[in-house]
């Protein structure tokens, strides 16, 4: 889960956060072995300064919502993860009415579809994933506010990663 999650700053968990992040910056600066440490955070600014300065995690990567290609690669992962044949999908438009979407959004659209072929004794198609699709609203909609904001801020403050 996202680092965050576990070293929040604040007095809401009776300090355990608190130590967590002590001991996690201790055993950070006393550690003498080659270490390669990577963390995701959702919400970067709650961690504290102390521990995301350079010494201690020397970059930070924005990853955005996946490009067009991007997606068309989480629909083949995901539909042969699940012993779909990727012959019977149009990528190009599942691709399109993805835009927005996350990889794990885009997943459940697939297991959603699944459940509604199964449901209908129907087998799944590009059309029930495109139902699916059509029917969710991403966070990119829901909370476009936030990502708008969190792109905002990780411009000329992270590296990219496209």
């Amino acid at each position: 889960d996202e680092i965050e999650k576990g070293l929040t700053v604040g007095d809401n968990d009776g300090g355990t956060s608190r130590r967590v992040l002590a001991s996690l910056l201790t055993w950070m600066s006393e550690n003498k072995n080659a270490v390669f440490i990577v963390a995701t955070a959702n919400d970067i600014e709650k961690l504290p300064p102390e521990l995301i300065r350079k010494g201690r995690f020397d970059e930070i990567f924005f990853v955005d919502l996946p490009d067009s290609n991007t997606r068309k690669d989480i629909f083949r992962i995901h539909l042969t993860k699940r012993g779909l044949d990727n012959k019977h999908f149009d990528f190009a438009s599942l691709s399109e009415a993805s835009i927005g979407f996350s990889g794990s959004e885009i997943e459940q659209a697939i297991v959603s579809a699944l459940y509604m072929a199964h449901a209908a004794s129907e087998p799944i198609n590009n059309q029930s994933v495109l139902n699916e699709l059509q029917s969710t609203r991403p966070l990119s909609v829901v909370m476009s506010e936030k990502i708008n904001y969190l792109r905002k801020w990780a411009t000329g403050r992270t590296v990219s990663v496209q």
